[in-house]
C-alpha cells in the first residue's frame, strides 16, 4: 500500500476512534460530574482531531511496520490521558496500566520482526530508569510532580527504551522543554500564577512522541 494511502487511512482510523471509543473512555475516566452534551461534543471533537493527527504522523513516519501497532495504541492512550490530566490534573490508573500492558505485548512482535531481541531488554531498562528519574523528582518536588506522572513514566520509558538510548534521552528532555513552553504560555495568558502548577502528563506524552518521530527507527 502506498505510504500516502496508509497515512490517510491511519488518520481516518484515528478520527473515528477518537470521536467515540476514546472520547467515551475519557468521560468514564473523569471523576467529576457528568458533562453537558455540548461539552461532550467538544470532547469528542478534540479527541478525534488529536488522534487523527498523531496517527497520521506515525503512519507517515513508520509506514505499515510491526512497530506501528504499539505506537498507535500508545498514541490512543495518550489522547485519553492528556485530556483527563488537563481537565482534572490526574492520570487514572485505569488508563495508565492498560496502556503499559498493551504496549509491552505489542512490542514483542515488533521485536520479532527486527530479530534484535536485546531491544526488549533495553525497553525494560528504559522503563525502570524513567520510573526512577520521575520518582526522584516527585520526592524532591511533590508539588510539581505527582505519582500519576511517575506511573506514566513506566509506559514512556518502556516505549522509548525499545527505540534506544537516544530516543530515551530526547523523550526525557523534550518533556521538560514542552512543559516549560506551556508554562510560559500559561503565564502570559494569565491561566496560571507563579505559585500555580500545570499538568505535566501531556508534556511527557508529547515529548515521547517527538522523540519517537525524530529519533526512533
Amino acid at each position: 500500500m502506498p505510504l500516502i494511502a496508509s497515512t490517510l487511512i491511519a488518520a481516518l482510523l484515528g478520527f473515528v476512534l477518537g470521536w467515540w471509543p476514546l472520547a467515551a473512555w475519557t468521560e468514564r475516566s473523569m471523576q467529576g460530574e457528568r458533562m453537558p452534551q455540548r461539552t461532550l461534543r467538544s470532547l469528542s471533537l478534540a479527541a478525534a482531531i488529536t488522534t487523527a493527527v498523531v496517527f497520521g504522523v506515525l503512519a507517515l513516519r513508520f509506514g505499515l511496520s510491526w512497530t506501528l501497532p504499539a505506537l498507535l495504541v500508545f498514541a490512543a492512550c495518550a489522547t485519553v490521558l492528556s485530556i483527563v490530566d488537563l481537565a482534572e490534573k490526574r492520570l487514572p490508573n485505569a488508563v495508565v496500566f492498560p496502556a503499559l500492558g498493551a504496549v509491552a505485548v505489542l512490542l514483542v512482535p515488533a521485536t520479532w520482526a527486527t530479530g534484535i531481541w536485546m531491544t526488549l531488554v533495553w525497553a525494560l531498562v528504559g522503563c525502570a530508569a524513567m520510573f526512577a528519574v520521575y520518582f526522584v523528582l516527585a520526592l524532591i518536588s511533590p508539588s510539581s510532580m505527582g505519582m500519576g506522572d511517575v506511573k506514566l513514566a513506566l509506559v514512556i520509558g518502556l516505549l522509548l527504551g525499545w527505540f534506544g538510548l537516544s530516543a530515551w534521552l530526547v523523550g526525557l528532555l523534550a518533556a521538560f522543554v514542552v512543559g516549560g513552553v506551556i508554562a510560559l504560555i500559561a503565564l502570559a495568558l494569565k491561566r496560571v500564577t507563579l505559585r500555580g502548577s500545570i499538568p505535566f502528563g501531556p508534556s511527557m506524552l508529547v515529548g515521547a512522541l517527538v522523540a519517537v518521530v525524530l529519533v526512533g527507527g
